[in-house]
């Protein structure tokens, strides 16, 4: 073992101790460096003398834009600073204010939309004409009026919109696309059938399809000439100029041309049937239109609406006739003459334009009485004109039903096969 060290008081007087720091292996710090003077804050811009403010007149003339808060922030100081000294303009400021709280600014400043359609409809209904318009013309008159109405309201870019007709065809829907303008030359087309009836032009020309020709051939055509390059706006024009002329001659004409007959194709109405059928596509069309350019639009009134219900009803009878022959409905029961009660249902129309038919099931020439009634169908007004217009399948028509199921079945698919392109 080591011998024992000597302690460090036996050599002498021990030094003063060293002042410990913190920290036991502290370094040497830095001198600090001598304090700086601090800054003198800048001096103050001189501010420029405020503006005078705006004289008499000018702030007078502002008080009506500070009534409706259409002043800059400016002016609206520069006002309110001159109210609270003028006792005259604070006067009339608040009189003012009083006018703005009755225009009632919450609404909107828009036009409604159906206010072109009600005026129409009051003049239409309220101011007599020198040579009235017939009564079974009148619906077609107020249709095309009201079309006329949205389209002039539409924008040229609005004219390719895409439409789609429907209509129900060989027990199934069917449909077309098209836009604005086809659906319109559509119209222009189809109503030829009756310009050509009545001696006038035919839009279409000397080319259109003639004779046993239908509704659908004349479309093709008319829609072959817009794929070749005519304006699509351009056909509002040539319908709104034959519609007038087809209202014009049948005014001057009178009663005399009510049993003019009018080929569909295969079928002919008489002109007076011809036109209510014309005011009924008008009027399904139109909504076509406004559906596809979101446009508020409204139904026919309700005198016009029964004269088209009331066509659609007369026609069932031969629609299921149309039905036999094609094999699509079972044969009549029985055999009944012309003129002779058979079987019968009873069509109930409710809500506006309404009322009660009752149809012959048999034969077109049988008549329908209510002692030799077999069914009831009861539908809304709107639901049997979508469904007369080929919009609602037969099996989805909400009716109220009683009596034989075939009968009934019968007469809603005849009352969808109405409905053509």
């Amino acid at each position: 073992m080591p011998s024992p060290r000597t302690a460090a008081e036996d050599n002498g007087t021990l030094p003063d101790a060293t002042p410990q720091t913190t920290e036991p292996y502290a370094r040497e710090l830095p001198a600090p460096e001598p304090e700086r003077p601090a800054p003198e804050p800048p001096t103050a811009p001189t501010s420029a003398p405020a503006p005078a403010p705006p004289p008499h007149r000018v702030l007078k003339s502002l008080l009506g834009a500070w009534a409706l808060a259409a002043c800059s922030a400016e002016e609206t100081a520069a006002v309110e600073d001159h109210l609270t000294d003028c006792a005259p303009c604070a006067d009339e400021a608040l009189r003012l204010r009083d006018a703005v709280g009755l225009l009632h600014p919450a609404d909107p400043l828009d036009l409604d939309p159906l206010l072109r359609s009600r005026v129409l409809e009051g003049c239409l209904g309220r101011r007599p004409a020198r040579i009235p318009v017939p009564e079974w013309a009148a619906p077609y008159d107020a249709e095309t009026a009201k079309l006329d109405a949205l389209l002039s309201d539409m924008g040229q870019a609005e004219w390719q919109t895409p439409v789609r007709l429907r209509w129900f065809e060989d027990e199934r829907p069917a449909e077309r696309r098209t836009t604005v303008a086809g659906v319109i030359g559509h119209l222009l087309a189809v109503d030829g059938l009756v310009a050509t009836a009545l001696g006038l032009g035919d839009p279409l020309g000397a080319a259109a399809p003639h004779g046993p020709a239908g509704p659908g051939d004349r479309t093709e055509a008319c829609w072959q000439a817009l794929a070749d390059g005519r304006v699509p706006h351009a056909t509002r024009a040539p319908w709104r100029d034959q519609s007038h002329a087809l209202i014009r001659t049948v005014s001057f004409a009178g009663h005399g041309v009510t049993e003019l007959a009018v080929p569909y194709g295969g079928v002919r109405l008489p002109l007076r049937d011809a036109f209510l059928d014309r005011a009924f596509e008008c009027w399904v069309h139109a909504g076509d239109i406004a559906e596809a350019v979101d446009y508020p639009y409204e139904a026919p009134a309700a005198g016009h609406l029964h004269l088209m219900v009331d066509l659609a009803a007369r026609l069932l009878p031969r629609a299921l006739a149309s039905r036999r022959r094609a094999g699509l409905a079972p044969p009549p029961r029985c055999l009944v003459e012309a003129g002779a009660p058979g079987r019968t249902l009873h069509l109930e129309v409710e809500g506006s334009g309404g009322g009660h038919w009752y149809i012959a099931l048999d034969s077109p020439g049988a008549l329908g009485t209510p002692d030799r009634t077999v069914a009831h169908i009861a539908l809304d007004s709107m639901e049997f004109c979508q469904l007369a217009a080929g919009h609602v399948p037969p099996e989805e028509t909400a009716a109220g039903q009683h009596g034989e199921p075939e009968a009934i079945r019968d007469v809603l698919f005849a009352t969808a096969s109405l409905s053509r392109l």
